[in-house]
């Protein structure tokens, strides 16, 4: 149903309860999601984004409920991505002539997906639209985390709708962040970041300063995706400047697979030795084979320094460790350490082809790794424990 976020902005979006995943199987949902449209009022009337395709004859009907569709002036693509725009075919059936306003690359991202040729405006940081005795204003944000994307800022009643910054994946009926358990809300958005923001940083710290540039007052910040920021706002975004700045915590991350347990037995020990040298520092291991993957990449993101771990396996590492490799690769973490480990049999090419990843994905490589032939003895084990203390001598901050 549709609620009051001010007097003149409706919601009319989705909460998507049973969503477990995203961006195809890419991203894990644990607490669902929500599609956030909102429908602004004044002597003109504009839409500002859809919802998810599978729930767009949902949508439709319970927009016709809200308001007769033929009172809708402007539809604002804030970004084309299918879980913003994928109601759009079935609404522009409805008011075909209604014109879209989005960049020039939102232009060619949804004509990409839709093959539509709808009434498309054209719109860059700066321009506004005027809805009467009010205005949006158009604030352009390539790579954030697509080349389409906008933000867009309602004048009077200082209203940021923010797009995908500053969201989160959770559905709830508590539709603020004053009202929702704040450790979930936090613990979703920095997931949020770190899964999908992180390659992006410099992109977000520049963004953001252009935001405040604009000395505008800002007393809600409504995102695409889950709660809408009412109670300091700006609290979301003193966040997303210190994610956006080589975040790390006085954390490291050890994540790894294993076959027959020996390289689980050398992540435990290195991490007994970890902890021996530097009581202060959290240790955090994940077997990825058993672990979401998302969940890893953002405990990988709140630390300092990771070490990686596999055994040897035709010449190369499992899949699992491949696959956090490749992931963390793409997301290019900045000041980051990191090592490698793992057991082998005959051939040992594990402890290089680690290495190896973690330097193409910008990790400071802390030395040349350890590796255990066969399960480790207790001489391998207390090698490891070693092993734990230089790497908490090394990252000791």
């Amino acid at each position: 149903m549709a609620f009051a976020v001010k007097e003149n902005i409706s919601w009319v979006g989705k909460v998507d309860w049973e969503l477990r995943s995203f961006h195809g199987k890419e991203y894990s949902t644990h607490r669902g999601s929500s599609y956030n449209s909102y429908l602004v009022r004044d002597t003109k009337t504009a839409l500002i984004d859809t919802v998810w395709g599978p729930f767009s004859r949902e949508f439709v009907a319970r927009l016709k409920r809200e308001i007769s569709l033929d009172e809708i002036d402007f539809v604002i693509a804030n970004h084309a991505e299918s879980d913003h725009s994928g109601a759009l075919p079935e609404l522009m059936r409805n008011i075909p002539e209604v014109p879209i306003y989005c960049t020039s690359n939102g232009v060619d991202s949804l004509k990409g997906h839709y093959h539509q040729d709808w009434n498309f405006q054209v719109v860059k940081t700066g321009d506004k639209l005027s809805l009467g005795s009010k205005e949006l204003i158009f604030i352009e944000a390539p790579m954030l985390h697509w080349p389409d994307s906008m933000m867009c800022y309602l004048t009077g009643d200082n209203v940021l709708f923010s797009n995908d910054a500053f969201g989160q994946h959770i559905a709830t009926e508590m539709m603020y962040n004053d009202l929702v358990d704040q450790a979930e809300l936090f613990q979703e958005a920095i997931k949020y970041y770190a899964n999908i923001l992180t390659p992006f940083s410099k992109l977000v710290d520049k963004k953001i300063k252009d935001v405040l540039a604009l000395n505008v007052p800002v007393d809600m910040i409504c995102p695409s995706h889950g709660v809408i920021w009412r109670d300091d706002p700006l609290q979301i975004v003193e966040k997303y400047v210190e994610w956006a700045n080589t975040y790390a915590e006085n954390q490291i991350t050890i994540a790894y697979d294993t076959m027959w347990n020996g390289t689980r037995r050398m992540a435990e020990a290195i991490a007994h030795g970890i902890k021996a040298a530097d009581p202060a520092v959290t240790v955090k291991l994940y077997n990825v084979a058993r672990s979401d993957k998302n969940d890893v990449i953002t405990e990988i993101f709140k630390s300092k320094a990771v070490l990686i771990g596999s055994p040897t396996v035709n010449k190369g590492i499992l899949s699992a460790a491949a696959a956090i490799l490749e992931e963390i690769k793409g997301l290019r973490f900045q000041n980051k350490k990191a090592a490698a480990f793992g057991c082998y049999g005959w051939s040992g090419e594990a402890i290089a082809v680690i290495s190896k990843r973690l330097k193409e994905g910008g990790f400071q490589v802390l030395n040349d790794g350890i590796m255990e032939k066969w399960n480790p003895n207790s001489e391998g084990i207390d090698n490891c424990i070693r092993f734990g203390n230089d790497v908490a001598l090394a990252t000791r901050q």
